[in-house]
């Protein structure tokens, strides 16, 4: 494993055991630090650097490599050249300097969309944490410029929404206060840059999401199918402590265990044996028995999508085998997709069953180089592969890296799920504790600041080292309206900027579409054989012989 639970070196250190991410495998809002994620959401780009300069020297720790995973590949660096600057810039080293490597991406068929950063959040829907700081969430995507997700189930589990049971009118959404504040918020800040993508599952589908979307906010709105996630393969869950919830749930259709109606567990629950119920999703694609079937399905699914209206169409995809990852990337390429985004084991940001997520599914890495490898047979057979978004377990500017590269020149964008929640914590958290009267309204977990937080500052203008950066985008007067949730968010976000920003200078790449799979190497011969990058003594190693001889 890459991190201890502490690390010197930069000053931080993990409340739990940490995962291959860096962050820890129990993740909680009311943490008060002080892991990396959580620090740079407020020092930012501070962080990329070793602590107590001028009285220190710091060495690495990370190379003796052990085991398959992201942790176990590395980065090129090259002593000459340069590739990918602007038509006005040339290869002096006055310009080939690393704030001016460009991040800019986009994906896309027909209709490009444009992103900052190579960054999108992952699927946030119905749990009760997407819902308390979805503000910070969304706010802070639509500054930074990146696709922000709206998960499953958001109308389903919505009390507020309205959707029709009559007969001729079944599935047909009147109202749901929810999803459109999920939109609204995003949408209010968006400028060209980014997306709000929103999410269909099986009680979705069944709800009329979709058309409801198209009709209200047409083209403003990516659509995207659901065929699963890294963390669980049955669907999303939730966790509800209310009896009169819960069996709420179950009338709107979903499957509530234990089954809230039953006299017995109603008893239970009265006399405290049982405390909360799971809602769970539906399976998709039950009635489908061959591959030919489950492509006619698809394609008729996006065909239908596109006949409301939807422009842009996208798929999620989880950690399955090897058949539904070749089936995702060629009927997503058939259907001319906008993106495919595959998602490997094992995280997950909300309920998923502890044991799954361990045991379940094709590990992140194993998942990613074989879907860089099925793209290359479509891609050697002359058609034009969808676009790709890796996910599962990244956090560092290193991992978006390594990531883009794996899957070059596939991969456009890396998906974050709970590296980039924890900035949403961290400043509603300090939010409430600076304004006691908005604790409830930000869900702050905390009455006064902690010295983790007091050593940085004690108002939002000096603990936040973005803070100026987001005002000069929206606002003096709009400032008032940011949650400081999201001004966490965009400092997380310029510090993973500024670390890519060095990473993609010293492979002397100036340009995100100049990344390839040969900016990195293996650091044993087992990672070396599973991703088809080579091991690091053998990377150039011919080349470099022959300058020996010559």
């Amino acid at each position: 494993m890459r991190f201890s639970k502490s690390n010197d070196v930069l000053g931080t250190s993990n409340r739990g055991n940490p995962a291959e991410s860096g962050l820890c495998t129990l993740c909680r809002a009311d943490c008060q630090g002080k892991c990396e994620t959580w620090l740079s959401s407020l020092v930012g780009r501070k962080l990329l650097y070793p602590r107590s300069f001028g009285i220190v020297t710091a060495g690495a720790n990370n190379t003796n490599h052990v085991g398959v995973s992201y942790n176990s590949l590395r980065v090129q660096g090259y002593a000459y050249g340069a590739s990918g600057l602007s038509d006005d810039m040339s290869n002096s080293p006055d310009d080939c300097i690393f704030p001016n490597v460009s991040l800019e991406t986009e994906f896309g068929k027909e209709v490009k969309t444009k992103v900052r950063i190579p960054l999108m959040t992952g699927a946030l829907g119905s749990t009760f944490v997407a819902e308390k700081y979805w503000n910070s969430f969304a706010v802070g995507g639509a500054l930074v410029g990146i696709p922000v997700v709206i998960g499953e189930n958001v109308v389903g589990v919505d009390r507020k929404s309205e959707i029709s049971s009559s007969s001729e009118r079944k599935g047909k959404i009147k109202k749901s206060p929810e999803l459109e504040r999920r939109i609204d918020g995003y949408l209010r800040y968006y400028d060209g840059y980014g997306a709000i993508i929103v999410q269909l599952n099986v009680e979705d589908t069944r709800n009329g999401v979709a058309e409801f979307v198209a009709e209200k906010y047409g083209d403003k709105c990516i659509i995207e199918l659901k065929w699963g996630q890294g963390a669980k393969d049955i669907g999303g869950e939730i966790q509800v402590r209310s009896l009169d919830y819960a069996i709420f749930l179950k009338e709107r259709g979903y499957v509530v265990d234990p089954d809230p109606t039953v006299p017995e567990v109603q008893q239970a629950f009265e006399n405290g044996s049982i405390k909360s119920f799971a809602r769970h999703s539906r399976l998709g694609g039950t009635n489908l028995d061959t591959v030919a079937q489950v492509r006619e399905d698809f394609m008729s699914n996006v065909e239908y999508l596109r006949s409301l209206g939807f422009k842009r169409v996208t798929l999620k995809t989880g950690s399955y085998g090897m058949e539904e990852l070749a089936m995702a990337i060629k009927f997503a390429t058939d259907a001319k997709l906008d993106l495919l985004t595959m998602d490997g084991s094992g995280g997950g940001t909300g309920m998923s069953p502890w044991n799954m997520m361990q045991s379940w599914g094709v590990p992140s890495i194993n998942l990613h180089s074989k879907a860089y490898e099925y793209a290359s047979i479509l891609a050697a057979k002359g058609l034009d592969v969808v676009d790709m978004s890796f996910a599962g377990g990244f956090a560092l500017e290193d991992h978006i890296f390594k990531a883009l590269a794996l899957g070059a020149p596939f991969t456009k964008l890396v998906c974050m799920g709970r590296a980039i929640m924890i900035p949403g914590f961290v400043g509603s958290n300090i939010e409430g504790a600076l304004f006691p009267e908005r604790r409830a309204e930000v869900n702050s977990h905390w009455s006064e600041l902690p010295r983790t937080v007091q050593r940085v500052g004690s108002s939002a203008k000096e603990i936040f080292a973005s803070y100026f950066d987001v005002e000069k985008k929206v606002g003096k007067d709009e400032m008032k309206h940011i949650p400081y949730g999201a001004i966490a968010f965009y400092t997380l976000a310029d510090k993973l900027s500024c670390g890519l920003q060095q990473l993609m200078a010293g492979a002397r790449k100036f340009s995100m579409n100049k990344i390839s799979r040969s900016d990195i190497f293996s650091g044993n011969r087992e990672t070396a054989r599973e991703t088809g990058i080579p091991h690091v003594s053998d990377v150039n190693d011919e080349s470099a012989k022959k300058i020996l001889n010559s």
